[in-house]
């Protein structure tokens, strides 16, 4: 195939180095930093620019760029997208995306499903990417009406072949509610957790609790507030939530009662059980 990429950051060069190390695709990318696709191009993990031509000729084009932006390079090049191809955005939330770029497909003729890897790391970049960040990884897809079983067994032989574990399906609105909980609301706890003054005098007094706390508080500010604005009524639930159950243990402490903080812990350790998993 011949795979189109727009965004070598984090994701877009993970999937561009994984694509060429596990597979015989051909892969075009795309990126406003001229340094970033030199990088890429030297490294081998393109074969060379995403250019109108090479669009032209895309089975498959995967958009590594934030919601605004993944947008904006659609409808600019919508125009050019052949009517073969699959693009696939990767985008954190889905449903604004979802309501942005499907009428572009339908319009122009191509065919387009939501995306999100479940993968990543603190820090972004193409410097970052490697060819193994989806390896055992889940892959999340929202397809609608007009996704077939021949798009579906196309993108599940793809996304098994550079490394992801499994493919979990989804709708735009059941994804933003679920990663709402799973994944912004622990930026945001991160993030406010960090700004205590013991943050800065923590020296010898730390472990793995601190770093796992804190590890996401490394986040890229200007992404993550588009995805949470994009995202805000699902995550203003899931942050009530959550100081609503802070307060259960404020109370217990400020009224010295043991035994309630006792049972808040219990219940937490066995809601974790339950729960199972990482």
């Amino acid at each position: 195939m011949n795979i189109g990429i727009v965004g070598l950051g984090l994701i877009g060069g993970s999937m561009a180095k994984s694509t060429k190390a596990r597979t015989a695709h051909s892969v075009w990318g795309l990126d406003t930093d001229k340094e970033t696709m030199l990088l890429a191009r030297m490294c081998g993990a393109i074969d060379g620019a995403l250019d109108e031509e090479k669009l032209a000729q895309c089975d498959l084009v995967l958009l590594a760029l934030r919601p605004q932006a993944a947008e904006s390079w659609v409808r600019e090049q919508a125009m050019h997208i052949p009517h073969q191809a699959i693009v696939i955005d990767m985008c954190g939330v889905k449903r604004s995306v979802y309501q942005r770029l499907a009428p572009l497909a339908a319009q122009y003729g191509f065919s387009y499903i939501g995306g999100h890897p479940m993968a990543g790391k603190e820090r972004g970049g193409f410097v970052n990417s490697s060819n193994d960040l989806f390896v055992g990884a889940d892959m999340i897809l929202t397809p609608d009406e007009y996704t077939d079983m021949q798009m579906l067994e196309k993108l599940k032989a793809f996304f098994s072949d550079i490394g992801f574990a499994t493919l979990t399906f989804s709708t735009p609105e059941e994804h933003d509610r679920i990663i709402a909980y799973t994944s912004q609301l622990a930026h945001i706890a991160s993030s406010a957790y960090i700004k205590s003054p013991e943050a800065q005098r923590r020296r010898g007094f730390s472990a793995g609790s601190f770093r796992d706390m804190t590890r996401v508080a490394l986040l890229d500010e200007d992404m993550w507030t588009e995805l949470f604005m994009d995202n805000r009524d699902f995550l203003s639930e899931q942050l009530n939530l959550l100081i609503a159950n802070l307060e259960q243990y404020r109370e217990a402490l400020y009224s010295n009662n043991a035994e309630q903080l006792r049972q808040l812990l219990k219940d937490g350790r066995e809601k974790k059980a339950a729960a199972g998993g990482n």
